[in-house]
């Protein structure tokens, strides 16, 4: 067993593939830009040493990588790797690249090296607001090459345990369902050297068994989605420092509009009427967080420029049962307050998806159930085991889940919300807010990008199609000797500086 060693916590993997646990790979995944705890992307000086828009028209980003910067067996992080990630994601080069956005890559016109390619310089057909989201994280050409074309290498990459490294440390061992180990990366070319030789992440999909493991030690650190019982627990370890923090990340319910009856907006205003957030919030997060207040939009949060409340004005969250009633009544609806039912006679019953173990969604579920109860709604909180594939399955009615944001706001609303984007897994559809969410990922005036967001915003609030509850805060945990860990909310996690853990010696 190698001396310095760090445990840490639950990677929300329910299927144990380790590309899922992007906590774990933001330790060998290199980016440009890093996603810290102010929120806000900031500059990677271990892999950059400049990036730069040399020009607004065509826009022209010049990347300058570090020129120790290389891959884990010695080959130059280059220019390469740059144009093997456009092609790949730009949905042009590679059709069967299963991409989780095209979103400013399919902007890209060019993408050329100098330098011995330690200079990129970015080419755009149209300005993306943001393109410092770009190029990240990086995947090695030269090894991906040597698995067949674009599609073939794409899914090599996507299917395979990493080898290699272009990060602080780099995966020795992948325990399915169990844990990653990371070793230190021998060729880490970054200013802070590791001083841990060894990072293993377990993979903890039951929440109750975090706060025992932290306890018992078998972990130094977790990250656990917090609720009352949680905080409590951990504040009673010795030697144990906890933050609790709001970052980009937030809860909302979610509506299905594969299932037949929830195409009805009627149907769909009057849940929404009829959910109580505050109630909501003051029966979880409330319990351990009173500074939490509903959330009224889907893409700012409070405190961003640009955070406009466009739910409170509907009703939407308000807990406004008569509303609701009349909304249904008005609608066909018979059995309203007893057994609903539609139109057409059939009885009004759906699921409220939550992850399984996951003490406040389930309680949130079981709110909804009271609440739509009032209306006749039949609701029955069912547990999933695997968030992802329900989501891409479409096998729910409501789900509760959260967001995870980077701070590429107009980039994830176009991924989250555009008609055809994967990840609008409800299938919503609105041709006047596609229009509005592309101009805003297109944009050079931030302020009119912002404008674009919030008309978007507006016409899915009124089409009843995600209900958001609350800013979600999150929780680090870690025994007092582990040196520089941090909260930090947005997609990055913890580990977004993990060359820069150590532990205290004792004295």
């Amino acid at each position: 067993m190698l001396e310095k060693t760090i445990v840490g916590w639950n990677l929300n993997s329910a299927d144990g593939n380790v590309l899922e646990g992007q906590e774990a790979l933001d330790g060998i995944t290199p980016t440009p830009f890093i996603n810290t705890p102010d929120l806000q992307p900031t500059l990677n000086t271990d892999l950059m040493t400049s990036v730069t828009q040399t020009s607004s028209s065509p826009q022209t980003i010049v990347y300058k990588i570090n020129p120790d910067a290389v891959w884990s067996d010695g080959t130059p992080i280059n220019v390469d790797d740059f144009t093997y990630m456009w092609k790949t994601m730009n949905g042009v080069d590679c059709k069967t690249c299963e991409a989780a956005t095209n979103s400013g890559y399919d902007q890209v016109k060019s993408v050329t090296g100098s330098d011995n390619g330690k200079t990129v310089t970015v080419v755009f057909n149209t300005p993306y607001t943001d393109w410092k989201g770009l190029f990240g994280p990086l995947y090695p050409a030269h090894l991906a090459n040597q698995h067949g074309d674009l599609a073939a290498s794409f899914k090599w990459l996507e299917d395979t345990q990493p080898t290699w490294s272009g990060g602080p440390f780099i995966i020795s061992k992948y325990d399915k369902d169990n844990s990653i180990t990371e070793t230190a990366n021998p060729k880490w070319y970054g200013k802070t050297k590791t001083s841990l030789d060894q990072l293993v992440f377990r993979i903890i999909t039951d929440q109750t068994q975090e706060v025992p493991a932290l306890q018992n030690n078998e972990v130094q650190a977790i990250f656990p989605q917090p609720d009352a019982d949680i905080v409590n627990q951990i504040k009673q370890i010795d030697g144990v420092n906890s933050t609790v923090g709001i970052g980009l990340q937030w809860e909302h319910i979610d509506i299905n509009l594969q299932n037949s009856m929830l195409k009805d907006l009627k149907l769909r205003t009057a849940i929404f009427d009829a959910i109580d957030t505050k109630q909501i919030i003051a029966k979880t997060v409330g319990q351990f967080d009173s500074s939490i207040q509903p959330l009224g939009n889907h893409n700012f949060l409070p405190g961003m420029n640009g955070y406009k409340d466009v739910v409170s004005s509907t009703g939407q969250g308000s807990g406004d049962i008569d509303k609701a009633k009349q909304q249904l009544t008005s609608g066909g609806y018979t059995g309203v307050g007893t057994a609903l039912k539609t139109p057409s006679g059939q009885a009004v019953q759906f699921r409220c998806s939550f992850t399984q173990g996951n003490v406040l969604r389930q309680q949130t579920c079981e709110l909804i159930q009271s609440e739509l109860g009032q209306l006749g709604i039949k609701i029955t909180p069912t547990s999933i085991s695997d968030l992802g594939g329900t989501l891409s399955s479409g096998d729910y009615d409501l789900i509760d889940f959260a967001w995870v944001e980077p701070p590429f706001v107009f980039a994830n609303a176009a991924q989250t919300w555009t008609s055809t984007s994967a990840s609008n897994y409800g299938h919503w559809s609105n041709p006047q807010a596609d229009a509005l969410l592309k101009d805003a990922s297109q944009q050079t005036d931030n302020q009119k990008a912002i404008d674009d967001l919030n008309q978007a915003d507006t016409i899915m609030t009124n089409d009843a199609y995600v209900l958001p509850l609350y800013p979600k805060p999150y929780l680090l945990a870690a025994y007092a000797n582990i040196l520089n860990i941090r909260g930090n909310g947005t997609q990055a996690g913890p580990p977004y500086n993990d060359q820069e853990w150590g532990l205290a010696t004792a004295s």
